[in-house]
This record gives C-alpha cells, structure tokens and sequence, in this order.
C-alpha cells in the first residue's frame, strides 16, 4: 500500500529538478557541473548494483537522485550565465570521485559498487557543499529539501533492511541535510 509513495517521491524529485533548472536558466542558480554530473553517475551505479542484488521499489528513490542530477547537467549547458567557474578542489573532487567509480568496477561486488557510489557521489558533493556554504545565494534550496524526504520512502518500502536496499537512501539523507543547512544557515541567523 505505502509503494505509491516511492512514485510521489520520484514526482516531487522531477518538480525540484524542473524548479532549479527554470532558477539555473533565470540566472539565479549556478551549478557546479562537476557535482552535478558525478551526483547523476553514482546514483546510477548504486541503482544498477542494487536491482542486481534483487532491490525492488526501494531502488526507486535511488535512481531518481540520478537522473534528477543528470536533467540538471544538461540543463546547464543551454544557460551560460548560470555556470559556477570551477577550482582545482572542484577538478580534484571530481577526478576522486571518478577513482571511486573505477574501483567499484573492477572489484564487480554489488555492495561494494553501492559503497563505492557513496564514497564518489560524497566527495562529489564537496565542491557544492563548500559553494552553498560560501556563496549561498548562487544554490536554490529546493532539490536538496526534496532529496531529504524522497530517500525516505525507501525504507518504507522495503522487503528487507540489507544493506543494498538502504545504504544509499541513508546517505542521500545525510548529505542532503547538510546541503540544505549550508545554503540556509545564514538565513537562520538572521532571526
């Protein structure tokens, strides 16, 4: 009965994307592309060892925290002035995170494809966590909000609570509660 909650999940992730994207083209929002187009891989990888592993719905949420990312990366090719300028930490980020995706690769296990996809899509999000943190105004909250609740449907959902259902969900949660505190916490001193 609570699978219809997987789907609206998976709506509510595709409105945030749509929503940063028509912020991103406005000039409002600057992606990092790096952080985007790692944020899409590693999701996509965690989805494909998880349906190998026999993951059913719970890999639902999963495969949306990709493909929103991935709509995003494309997206910012269409609106120049919304890109953020990239550093050699942003480069370092994303050559990291894509020696994470390499090791799962060889190594061929599905847990450890979805730890290494937690391991690559993390340093993929330092570049934006640090952006959020420092530049706020150039991030829009919303994606990173749905992305806290639409992991949680995972666990409702779920047969078994192995590791391959919900290590991945769980770590969406946690990354994406320090991206919303790092692009709100200064409106949160200001009350």
């Amino acid at each position: 009965m609570l699978e219809f909650l997987v789907f609206v999940a998976a709506f509510a992730s595709l409105l945030a994307a749509l929503f940063y994207m028509n912020s991103m083209l406005k000039g409002q929002t600057k992606p990092n592309r790096i952080t985007w187009l790692m944020w899409s891989i590693a999701p996509f990888i965690a989805t494909t060892a998880s349906v190998s592993n026999g993951v059913g719905l719970a890999v639902v949420p999963v495969f949306m925290s990709g493909f929103s990312p991935f709509l995003i990366f494309a997206a910012s090719f269409f609106s120049k002035k919304s890109y953020w300028k990239l550093s050699s930490l942003d480069y370092l980020c994303g050559v990291l995170s894509g020696l994470a995706v390499a090791l799962w690769y060889v190594t061929k296990d599905p847990n450890l494809a979805i730890f290494f996809a937690i391991v690559s899509d993390a340093i993929a999000a330092l570049p934006t966590l640090i952006k959020g943190w420092r530049n706020p105004e150039t991030e829009s909250v919303w994606p990173f909000i749905v992305g806290v609740f639409s992991p949680l449907t995972s666990f409702f959902v779920t047969s078994t609570w192995g590791f391959s259902e919900l290590a991945f969900p769980a770590y969406l949660i946690s990354i994406n509660v320090l991206l919303v505190f790092a692009i709100t916490r200064r409106l949160l001193h200001r009350k």
